[in-house]
């Protein structure tokens, strides 16, 4: 025969299964959240565990103080040698002879005007800040590396 349940008894089961699950399902489920704006106000864990271990920042260097016009060969390799010591950007190299015979028979004041006021690939004064006497000191000293 069947049997006959109470509608109280079977509410009382049914709260409490209701109970059981909740209690198993909420802890798992309420979690706090914080959006992106309340993280970023304060120092997090994560912030703290992602540190770089060094810092690193660039600083333009000062120069040294001026004691006099550089000699040509300084000034060749602080400016001129990236370009003339390689061929980069179609630049005669130091040691090309043949490349720089034209040049030479143009004679010292031509290469000075070229060194001044750029020529081809090379800015003037071949994008450095050099004075009159210091172009004319690295055209002599490439001068005579070239002869």
């Amino acid at each position: 025969m069947a049997e006959q349940y109470s509608s109280k008894g079977m509410m009382w089961k049914t709260i409490g299964v209701a109970v059981v699950l909740i209690a198993i399902i909420y802890p798992l489920t309420n979690r706090t959240f914080t959006s992106a704006a309340d993280a970023s106000k304060g120092t997090d864990e994560s912030d703290v565990r992602i540190q770089p271990v060094a810092k690193f920042e660039l600083a333009k260097a000062e120069a040294p103080a001026a004691s006099g016009p550089r000699d040509g060969a300084t000034i060749f390799n602080a400016v001129c040698g990236a370009c003339h010591n390689t061929g980069a950007a179609g630049a005669p190299k130091i040691d090309d002879k043949a490349a720089w015979a034209p040049r030479l028979a143009q004679g010292k004041d031509a290469l000075i005007k070229s060194v001044t006021n750029g020529k081809n690939a090379m800015p003037p004064k071949g994008g450095a800040t050099l004075s009159d006497v210091e172009i004319k000191n690295v055209v002599e000293y490439v001068m005579s590396k070239a002869k």
